[in-house]
């Protein structure tokens, strides 16, 4: 049966219909805003034996076909997932993993297909909706519906739902996700927008949020579908002999010391307590249980001594709830490279390094939107030493995608204008330490490696993550949060920003929601923390250097009448081959006539400056160009200042003497400067060699010898 409800959101409408695709499937949503449609189809499974987590997979999937495209390059069909596929994953999976029953453990698969772009809606909203729906008619224990909206803010005003091409004069870009009472997904990026400025967006946009979740209500009320009971959670055998045998060893050893320290203690008291109830290595206890069940155990009171700690206003560190962590920095840590910087807080460390390039090393994008060239990159690496770890190195996985991503879009907003600052620039980010926000530290050593590098940026970013422990009413939030405040606690929420406002924001919780006192403390408190980071940041490197390191190429900008680009690149590229061959650049032409020269020496590209200009340029009378004799007469020589562009330098022009013969001046193929004093109507040229001396001070000796011999 086919069941379709639909709702009008900012103008348009969004409808969701069931029941006629993918019957086969446990959940299936066709959903559609304007002429934006995602298919997106929810499947369980058995799990597999000795699964101790909940294995949710989200996939997502942008065919070229939904835009009437073919893909690009040499194969027509999609391979591995794009870094916007990817993004879009972490977007919906964040929000809906923790509605899902503690205890869990079936396989969840979650598939979301984008069958059809208008250009203007963006499906990675709707693939969010879409799987909540989709979970929502299934018959699976999911604890929802939520929703997901965008929320822009265009002249001071916010914007729901923005299109495409309102975003592009937006100064926030926000996804916000909830259920009817909590928000529980924050990602967005702004212009330095105020703290109290992001927490109003954040709550204007889970006020839709309402309503798309009454949407999917009904739609589940139509077929029929009453939501799915949790199933109950077997009671652990040694649940209650654990917490009388370890819990006050276990306080101990998760405080004092430095990471290594506590994670011995904690390892070498699990080790004892594994020796006294299996005794002689026995696979299960005397009193009944499987060590799979003793490490349930001991995790879960793990999490509960360090959850207890924290609510008693106790950290593992000692810090106290709002305290960071120690920082130091440094800024050029690395020759040979443009820009380098190390920022340390506590025991997580990012190294940096930047490389300052041209417009062709931008990063060409293609896909179900138009083509585009992404001229700032930040790749984020985390290799298994940082975490005292050893595995396989594969690429790059969706986490560190996503934590790249994140921080290269909280530095974005700070960068200079390419009019400005006409580079490439690449930022990379090495975890060389881990214990808590690395993606955070990435967005400072980029700051710092920024500045090293000689790029104009407008403000000095920092970012830190705040953490939460909370039960019932009360709850606890944690400056720069640890990875046991991470992984015992419920929330992650990252904040970076300059000293105006925030520049990006991301949230994510492992319980079912955050209320707005909760949001708007967050923020507060991470500003307070960033200010304090900041300072010390610039205590390394106070402003971005003056010049760029000598190891940078140069690069010089200029814009010409497009009707002249044939011109400047001549016959089968003849004029600007030997441009760039004589003075060893490299030049980039766009089609609205920027042309930008990069060269290893400046004054090689400044020579290719004046020749490009020379060219295409109106001859001006009064300037001086170096030209090239192309024919010599008995009046005069005839100079090349420009390809095809040459004036006439009459004999009496030719020197401050008396020139008896001209080959004494200057031969067929010489390169001689020379001043335009005249251009008659009939656009002839007229040069002068003597106007060139007299201006500069010189004195032509030769020319001069000839005038003496003549008045002898």
């Amino acid at each position: 049966m086919k069941v379709t409800v639909e709702t009008q959101l900012a103008g348009r409408t969004l409808s969701l219909e069931c029941g006629e695709i993918a019957k086969q499937a446990a959940g299936a949503v066709m959903i559609r805003y304007g002429d934006t449609v995602v298919l997106v189809a929810a499947q369980d499974g058995p799990s597999r034996p000795g699964t101790d987590f909940f294995p949710l997979t989200v996939d997502y999937r942008e065919r070229t076909a939904a835009a009437g495209k073919f893909p690009g390059g040499y194969l027509k069909r999609e391979g591995r997932p794009t870094t916007r596929e990817i993004l879009t994953c972490r977007l919906t999976d964040r929000p809906i993993r923790p509605l899902f029953p503690e205890g869990y453990t079936d396989e969840v698969q979650i598939m979301s297909n984008v069958m059809s772009v208008d250009q203007e809606n963006d499906p990675d909203v709707l693939s969010i909706n879409g799987a909540s729906a989709a979970l929502t008619v299934s018959s699976m224990p999911f604890q929802g519906p939520i929703g997901a909206v965008r929320v822009g803010c265009i002249n001071e005003e916010f914007v729901l739902m923005p299109t495409r091409t309102e975003l592009e004069t937006s100064t926030l870009d926000l996804i916000v996700a909830g259920s009817k009472d909590s928000v529980l997904m924050i990602e967005g990026f702004a212009h330095q927008l105020p703290e109290a400025v992001m927490a109003d967006a954040i709550m204007f946009g889970h006020r839709a949020i309402v309503e798309i979740c009454k949407l999917q209500e009904e739609l589940a009320k139509k077929l029929g579908k009453a939501p799915v009971a949790a199933p109950e959670i077997a009671v652990n055998p040694f649940a209650a002999a654990l917490k009388e045998k370890a819990y006050a060893k276990l306080r101990e050893a998760k405080t004092g010391g430095d990471k290594a320290d506590r994670r011995g203690a904690v390892g070498e008291l699990k080790k004892a307590l594994i020796a006294e109830l299996f005794p002689e290595d026995a696979a299960e206890s005397p009193q009944g249980g499987t060590r799979a069940q003793f490490s349930e155990a001991f995790h879960a009171l793990e999490a509960r001594v360090v959850r207890d700690l924290i609510l008693e206003g106790r950290r593992l560190d000692g810090r106290t709830p709002a305290d960071l962590r120690g920082v130091t920095c440094s800024a050029s840590v690395l020759p040979r490279v443009h820009g380098s910087s190390l920022f340390t807080r506590g025991e997580t460390q990012s190294l940096c390094t930047v490389t300052l390039g041209t417009v062709r090393n931008a990063q060409k994008i293609d896909g179900i939107f138009p083509e585009y060239s992404k001229r700032f990159m930040l790749d984020y690496y985390f290799p298994s030493y940082s975490v005292g770890e050893c595995r396989p190195i594969r690429g790059p996985g969706r986490r560190e995608i996503g934590h790249g991503c994140l921080a290269e879009r909280s530095v974005q907003s700070v960068l200079p204008s390419e009019e400005k600052f006409p580079y490439t620039i690449r930022v990379i980010s090495d975890i060389t330490e881990s214990n808590g926000s690395s993606s955070m530290a990435s967005v400072c050593s980029a700051t710092l490696g920024l500045m090293d590098a000689g790029v104009p940026i407008t403000q000095p970013v920092a970012g830190i993550s705040i953490g939460l422990v909370k039960e019932a009413d009360r709850f606890v939030l944690l400056t720069d949060i640890m990875g046991d405040e991470d992984h015992f606690g419920d929330m992650d929420f990252k904040v970076a920003g300059t000293q105006k406002g925030v520049t990006g924001i991301q949230l994510d919780l492992k319980i079912a929601g955050i209320n707005e006192e909760i949001i708007r403390k967050t923020l507060e408190q991470a500003r307070g923390a960033r200010i304090d980071l900041l300072k010390t940041m610039l205590t390394a490197i106070r402003r971005p250097r003056p010049e760029l390191s000598p190891l940078a190429p140069r690069l010089l900008r200029t814009k010409i009448d497009p009707s002249k680009i044939g011109l400047l690149i001549g016959p089968g590229g003849k004029n600007i081959r030997a441009i760039q061959e004589e003075t060893g650049t490299q030049i980039d032409i766009q089609d609205d006539g920027t042309v930008i020269i990069a060269g290893e020496r400046g004054p090689g590209a400044e020579e290719a400056l004046a020749r490009v200009e020379a060219m295409t340029e109106e001859i001006k009378v009064g300037r001086i160009y170096n030209g090239t004799v192309a024919s010599i007469k008995d009046f005069g020589v005839f100079v090349e200042i420009a390809p095809g562009k040459d004036g006439l330098c009459h004999i009496s022009e030719l020197s401050d003497g008396y020139v008896k013969s001209i080959d004494e001046v200057c031969k067929l193929g010489d390169k001689i400067q020379v001043k335009v004093i005249a251009v008659d109507e009939q656009n002839r040229v007229k040069l002068s060699r003597k106007a060139v001396l007299a201006e500069t001070g010189q004195s032509d000796g030769g020319a001069e010898r000839n005038s003496g011999d003549a008045d002898a």
